[in-house]
């Protein structure tokens, strides 16, 4: 391998993730569950065989986007496609656990891929594709050259900025259109980074305005958020509030609240400010007190789908969620810290059962199985999804990390 991380980085990542799960943890009750820490090692270890098979079928410049069971199909992406960090960092985060080599330098092969997307300001997941990738590899072994693809990509993302909406572009739409989606949150972790480490303060007072903005006009009076905002690009007037990957305008796409969740617990780790955690306790409220939310956790892809309780799951959304629960956890009272602990374990045991969790050598490699892409346009429904796997081996990762300051 080109750059063998050292023991120091081990320990460097390690406690980064710590720091993330066990932030307010010293008078929690909350004792981790040894069986499930276990399965978690199985898991990890199912995972690394499982990502070895993926990364046989995958051509040399493309990334893993789905498979097909029924087919036995793979559909590919390339570089430019939003998901494409979701594959290195998912790698690197099972390298970290199983220290299997073969994971790492596939990793580094593809984040050459990969590079070249931190110039492209046409797209508002830069956070997605460049942190998640080479946000761990900087994490694992710190470089010179990630701290300057990240850097790159933080600015690529500012340029879609707009002062008078007050929000980071998402979509590209009719000239005077500007708009913006709550998955757009979960960018701005990247931003913060790129303050941090280059001391331009312009990116953290990017991030807050874009969380600003969306904590007033995103979300409606019971906590559920709407997936579009459309914006008059030159009033920063709302044209249209609307739900695209949901089961309709007013309903909660199940992804969509996650997306919020996760998004306003990094925004309260970064600044503090207690309106973010508030938010994110309200969403968080929102979800695990909804009357739709099934005893296993796992939910349906909206939580006002047609036909429920014979709609469709969302493994994917259960990943992000029990991933953010995890986080959350650290920042609130102890009634609260158990709750949310003990929801993401049941959503973790789910993932890890038989139903959701594919059997080694199946599901072409993939992770987590019946996840659900965009049902509107009936692309990516039930089958497997990056961010699924992803998500869900950071989950776990938080577990363990939580739980090592415990035992």
């Amino acid at each position: 391998m080109k750059h063998q991380p050292s023991f120091s980085f081990w320990i460097a990542s390690f406690s980064f993730v710590v720091c993330l799960s066990c932030a307010a943890q010293k008078n929690s009750p909350y004792k981790p569950d040894k069986n499930l820490l276990q399965t978690f090692e199985n898991n990890f270890r199912d995972a690394a065989a499982q990502y070895k098979i993926l990364a046989q079928h995958l051509p040399a410049d493309k990334f893993p986007k789905t498979y097909f069971p029924s087919t036995g199909k793979y559909e590919f992406s390339n570089s430019g496609w939003w998901c494409s960090g979701f594959y290195p960092g998912t790698l690197l985060y099972l390298y970290v656990q199983t220290k299997n080599d073969a994971l790492y330098m596939e990793a580094e092969r593809i984040l050459e891929v990969l590079e070249k997307e931190k110039n492209n300001a046409g797209t508002h997941d830069l956070g997605f594709m460049m942190f998640c990738s080479f946000g761990n590899a900087e994490r694992i072994s710190p470089q010179p050259a990630y701290k300057e693809i990240l850097l790159t990509s933080a600015k690529s993302l500012v340029t879609r900025f707009n002062p008078k909406v007050g929000c980071i572009k998402s979509w590209d739409g009719k000239p005077n259109e500007f708009l913006v989606i709550i998955d757009n949150m979960m960018n701005l972790e990247l931003l913060f980074w790129a303050t941090r480490v280059s001391g331009d303060s312009s990116f953290y007072k990017i991030a807050v305005t874009h969380a600003n903005t969306t904590i007033k006009n995103h979300f409606r009076p019971d906590n559920s958020s709407y997936h579009v905002i459309n914006y008059n690009a030159e009033t920063g007037e709302i044209i249209q509030k609307k739900t695209a990957q949901g089961a309709a305008n007013e309903s909660a796409w199940a992804r969509g609240q996650v997306w919020g969740l996760y998004g306003y617990t990094v925004m309260y780790r970064e600044t503090k400010d207690s309106k973010y955690l508030a938010q994110a306790t309200n969403i968080a409220n929102f979800l695990l007190n909804h009357p739709n939310l099934p005893a296993d956790k796992i939910p349906y892809w909206d939580f006002n789908a047609p036909g429920i309780p014979n709609a469709l799951r969302d493994a994917s959304a259960a990943s992000i969620m029990a991933s953010a629960l995890l986080e959350l956890s650290g920042y609130v009272d102890v009634k609260k810290s158990k709750e949310y602990l003990g929801a993401a374990e049941i959503m973790l045991k789910s993932l890890s059962n038989t139903t959701y969790k594919a059997a080694p050598g199946t599901n072409g490699g993939f992770i987590i199985q019946h996840g659900v892409g965009h049902m509107p346009n009936k692309t990516e429904v039930d089958v497997p999804l990056t961010y699924a796997d992803y998500y869900f081996i950071e989950a776990m990762v938080r577990y363990k990390a939580l739980a090592e300051k415990k035992l």
